[in-house]
């Protein structure tokens, strides 16, 4: 909480972070598929902060969807949310990363057949709640 006893801004990127991480991994293609596992970094982040969410004990949503699947990244889209109130809007840029090689890595061909079940580029109809 800040000051005002609103749930402070990096918190709302740790609730992101766990969608995002729920998205690419749990969610990931087949048992035992090597899709998304040898790691990816955040190339950017971008918060609109809608309404302050005071702390309370109820769990709020974070809705996820990918809004754009390049050759080497893909942004995901949120809104973290109650069923009547949206209090922040954002999207991160995810790059693939190969960690034994130590550089970006291209989305594999799997990847992206899983990626496009949930891609919404305008007022997203379906995503991945975390």
């Amino acid at each position: 909480m800040d000051a005002f006893g609103h749930v402070n801004n990096v918190v709302f990127l740790r609730y992101l972070e766990e969608a995002r991480i729920d998205f690419m991994f749990r969610l990931a293609p087949g048992d035992g598929s090597p899709s998304f596992s040898g790691g990816s970094v955040v190339a950017r982040h971008e918060i609109d902060y809608v309404r302050p969410l005071v702390h309370r004990h109820e769990p709020v949503t974070v809705e996820s969807w990918v809004t754009k699947i390049g050759a080497a990244s893909l942004t995901i889209a949120y809104e973290v949310k109650d069923p009547d109130q949206v209090y922040v809007r954002a999207s991160t840029v995810v790059v693939p990363y190969d960690l034994q090689a130590q550089r970006p890595r291209r989305i594999t061909a799997e990847e992206r057949e899983f990626l496009q079940e949930y891609v919404d580029d305008g007022m997203h109809a379906e995503g991945a709640v975390a």
